[in-house]
C-alpha cells in the first residue's frame, strides 16, 4: 500500500467529510459563480437584538436563572468563540410611571409642572436590567448601543397615557392644554443617554419613535411622516451636540418606512440631522433598498407564531432556516447595513433566539442562523458583489476590516451539491462552518481553495459559512 502524500491525505479527508454531510465524494460541481471582493457594496455596522420590556432583568435572574446560567446565556448572545457574537444592543427608552414587568420605567415618571418647568429626572441605575446587560455586552467588545423610545411619558401626549397611541404635544395638528412638549422630549431623550454615560456605557445611536404608524395597547406613540420630519429638526441639534447619531423612523414595515424616508429626504433641514434610516419588517418584508444614500438598518423583526420552536427547517417562519433566509435577503435585497432581531432572549412561547424558563434556558436554531452571520461579519465590514448560476443557492460575501473574507451560502435545495466560486485573487486558507439540523456553526472540512477558485461541499437545506484569510 502506497503511503499517503499530503495532497492525497487532504483529498481523502475532504471526501470523508463530504460523505458525512451527504455529499457524493466525486459529485460534479454545481453551476459556478463568482465573488468579486474588489467590488464593494454597502458597509456593515453589525448585527444585534433587543432586551427591552425588562427581558434583560430576566436574564439577570428576575425569574430565578442562576448566575452560572446567566453567564452562559450572555456568552451565547455575545461570545465569538461559541456564541453569536452580536455587535449591536438595542435599548428601550422607558415611558411608564410604574415598574410592572413588561413595562419600561420612565426617567421622569411625574409631570414636572409643564414643558417649561425644570425637569425632575430619576435614575435607578438598572433600567429594567438593561444597564447590567449593556455592561456585559461592552465587556464582550460591543460598541454600538441603539437607544429607542416607544413613547413619551403620558403627560407629554395628546391622550395622557404612554400607551394606546397618541401624539407628542406641540407637533403640527395637536392642541394640548399642557403646552408644547417637543423641546422637553428632546432633552428627555438626551438625558437618558447621559445617565448611561454615567454608568460607563456610551449610547451611540438614538431613536425617538417606534412603529409610529400603528396604535397598540402597550407603550406607543403616533407620528405622521410630516410630524416625524418636524420633530427631527427639534431633536437633531440637541442629539448631535451630545454626540449621538439620530435615527428615524422604525415604521412597522419596510415599504411603509420608505414613505417616512422620502419625507425626511425631501426636507433638507430634517435630512441633515438623520444619520441612519431604520425600518422594521413586519407589515412588509425587505425587498428593496430604502430611497436614501444614508445607511439603513433593519431595526426590528421576529417571526410570528404562538409556539416555541427549536427546529432548523420545518417549513415555518420561525425555523432557523427561515431566519437565515430573512437575514440574507435583508442584506442583499435591502442593502441594509445592520440586522437587528427583535428579542435575544425571552420567556414563554417566544420567538426569541433563546427561551428563558425559570432556572433553565433553551436555545432555538434561530440563534445559530443569526450566529452564522454575526459571529463572522464584523462591524466595519463591506458587502461585496456575488453572482451564482445555481438557483438553489443564495450567496452573499463580505470583506472585514482586518482583511478576512466571508462567504455565506444557503443551499435551499433538498440535495447535497458542490459549488465552485471564482475569486478575484488567490484565496489562501479556507475554513468552513455548517449550520443545519445536526450542526450549529460547526467547523467542517467542506471548503477547498485552489488558487482563485473556492470549492464548497453543501449539505441539503443548510447554511455554510466560509472564512478566507
Amino acid at each position: 500500500m502506497r503511503p499517503l502524500t499530503r495532497r492525497s491525505l487532504a483529498l481523502a479527508l475532504a471526501a470523508a467529510t463530504a460523505c458525512s454531510l451527504g455529499v457524493p465524494a466525486h459529485a460534479e460541481g454545481a453551476p459556478g459563480g463568482r465573488v468579486d471582493f474588489g467590488r464593494r457594496l454597502q458597509p456593515i455596522d453589525g448585527f444585534g437584538f433587543s432586551e427591552a420590556f425588562q427581558r434583560a432583568a430576566v436574564i439577570h435572574g428576575l425569574n430565578g436563572l442562576p448566575a452560572p446560567k446567566q453567564k452562559e446565556v450572555v456568552d451565547l448572545l455575545f461570545g465569538r468563540r461559541a456564541g453569536a457574537g452580536a455587535s449591536i444592543l438595542r435599548l428601550g427608552i422607558g415611558s411608564s410611571a410604574d415598574t410592572v414587568y413588561d413595562h419600561m420605567p420612565s426617567i421622569e415618571p411625574a409631570d414636572p409642572g409643564g414643558p417649561d418647568a425644570p425637569p425632575k429626572y430619576v435614575w435607578d441605575g438598572d433600567d429594567g436590567g438593561q444597564v447590567w446587560l449593556a455592561k456585559q455586552a461592552k465587556a464582550y467588545g460591543v460598541k454600538r448601543f441603539y437607544a429607542d423610545a416607544w413613547s413619551t411619558p403620558g403627560y407629554m401626549k395628546t391622550n395622557g397615557t404612554d400607551a394606546n397611541g397618541g401624539t407628542l404635544c406641540g407637533l403640527q395638528g395637536t392642541n394640548c392644554a399642557s403646552g408644547d412638549w417637543r423641546k422637553a422630549y428632546a432633552n428627555y431623550l438626551v438625558q437618558y443617554a447621559r445617565f448611561y454615560r454615567r454608568e460607563g456605557i456610551r449610547i451611540t445611536d438614538l431613536g425617538f419613535t417606534n412603529e409610529p404608524d400603528i396604535t397598540v395597547s402597550y407603550a406607543s406613540m403616533n407620528f405622521t411622516r410630516a410630524q416625524a420630519a418636524e420633530f427631527v429638526k427639534v431633536l437633531g441639534p440637541v442629539a448631535t451636540k451630545a454626540g449621538l447619531r439620530l435615527s428615524c423612523c422604525d415604521e412597522t414595515g419596510w415599504d411603509g418606512q420608505r414613505d417616512y424616508t422620502r419625507a425626511i429626504e425631501a426636507d433638507p433641514q430634517a435630512a441633515r440631522w438623520v444619520t441612519t434610516v431604520t425600518g422594521h419588517a413586519y407589515s412588509s418584508p425587505v425587498t428593496a433598498p430604502q430611497p436614501t444614500r444614508k445607511r439603513t438598518w433593519m431595526s426590528e423583526w421576529g417571526p410570528g407564531g404562538s409556539t416555541w420552536n427549536e427546529n432548523w427547517d420545518d417549513g415555518t417562519e420561525s425555523s432557523g432556516f427561515a431566519v437565515a433566509q430573512n437575514i440574507h435577503r435583508t442584506l442583499t435585497d435591502g442593502n441594509a447595513s445592520a440586522y437587528v432581531y427583535w428579542l435575544g432572549a425571552s420567556v414563554g412561547a417566544t420567538r426569541a433566539l433563546i427561551q428563558l424558563d425559570g432556572d433553565a434556558y433553551h436555545v432555538s436554531k434561530r440563534l445559530w442562523a443569526f450566529a452564522a452571520y454575526s459571529r463572522f461579519i464584523r462591524p466595519g465590514a463591506t458587502r461585496v458583489a456575488v453572482s451564482t448560476a445555481d438557483p438553489a443557492l443564495e450567496v452573499s460575501a463580505y470583506r472585514n476590516a482586518d482583511g478576512t473574507e466571508v462567504v455565506e451560502i444557503l443551499n435551499t435545495g433538498t440535495a447535497a451539491s458542490t459549488t465552485d466560486l471564482a475569486l478575484g485573487s488567490p484565496a489562501g486558507n479556507a475554513r468552513a462552518y455548517l449550520t443545519d439540523g445536526g450542526h450549529s456553526v460547526a467547523p467542517v472540512a467542506a471548503a477547498r481553495a485552489h488558487g482563485r477558485t473556492l470549492s464548497v461541499d453543501l449539505a441539503p437545506r443548510s447554511l455554510t459559512t466560509v472564512v478566507l484569510r
